[in-house]
């Protein structure tokens, strides 16, 4: 815990051009954290949230349907297949970034914010299906089954009773997804050309000193997701207490 405390502290550095040394406390960087290089750690700040929900959308979409479709149903190359999606999560990340950069290169596709979302899109799709697939695994076919001989449709059963029971592990998965991309570097900075994302930043403004705005944003990421899993746990728990009394 100790480098997020120090991020955070520092968070409040009167720096200059370095944030190493402590100068005072100010709140000057919370408050204008995007004066800094002409708000350039805004802008890679602003391009991981945009590619990151973007591969977090088409690859949680794609990751449910494979999830599915591996676990309810019978086809040719389906144990081939599951060994494909996990195979991007026991590649080095190195080898993965390097391999699609040779593949963009050779298709003669530029790289900017489009192989970033491919990129990042294939390899969460695998931590996707593997959540997905285990909340799918677990559900009771009886249940859909009495929806279909209560006369739902497909849709219907899906939509009012598969979903709903799925949605759990979706969610989970969408924001593993979300996190991982996020957090990329190595695969992003093999793929990205010069458009820059929030690590990459990061990366290159470590040579001449990360600025302390830049710490900002990263406490303000760590708060946040700290307040969704207190909000979470904290709802759970009154969620059950509320049917142990109904109980």
């Amino acid at each position: 815990m100790i480098p997020i405390g120090y991020t955070f502290v520092y968070s409040f550095n009167d720096s200059l051009k370095s944030n190493i040394t402590w100068r005072g406390f100010t709140f000057d960087k919370w408050l204008n954290v995007c004066n800094v290089q002409n708000g350039a750690v805004c802008q890679a700040f602003g391009n991981s949230l945009f590619i990151g929900a973007v591969a977090t959308v088409i690859a949680t979409t794609l990751g449910t349907m494979i999830a599915i479709a591996i676990v309810r149903y019978r086809f040719k190359f389906r144990s081939q297949t599951s060994l494909l999606l996990f195979l991007p999560m026991a590649t080095p990340e190195v080898v993965l970034g390097a391999g699609l950069a040779a593949q963009f290169l050779s298709l003669g596709v530029p790289k900017d914010m489009l192989t970033i979302i491919l990129a990042h899109t294939m390899f969460c799709i695998s931590f996707v299906v593997v959540t997905v697939k285990a909340r799918v695994a677990s559900l009771d076919p009886a249940l859909e089954e009495a929806g279909r001989d209560l006369y739902g449709s497909a849709w219907q059963v899906f939509a009012r009773i598969t979903f709903p029971l799925l949605l759990p592990g979706i969610l989970a998965a969408a924001l593993l997804s979300f996190a991982l991309s996020f957090d990329d570097f190595i695969i992003t900075n093999f793929n990205s050309g010069a458009v820059t994302t929030f690590p990459k930043y990061i990366y290159i403004s470590a040579a001449r000193g990360i600025p302390a705005e830049a710490n900002v944003l990263a406490s303000a990421v760590f708060i946040l997701a700290l307040v969704v899993v207190v909000t979470v746990q904290v709802s759970g728990a009154a969620k059950a207490r509320r049917l142990v009394k109904l109980s």
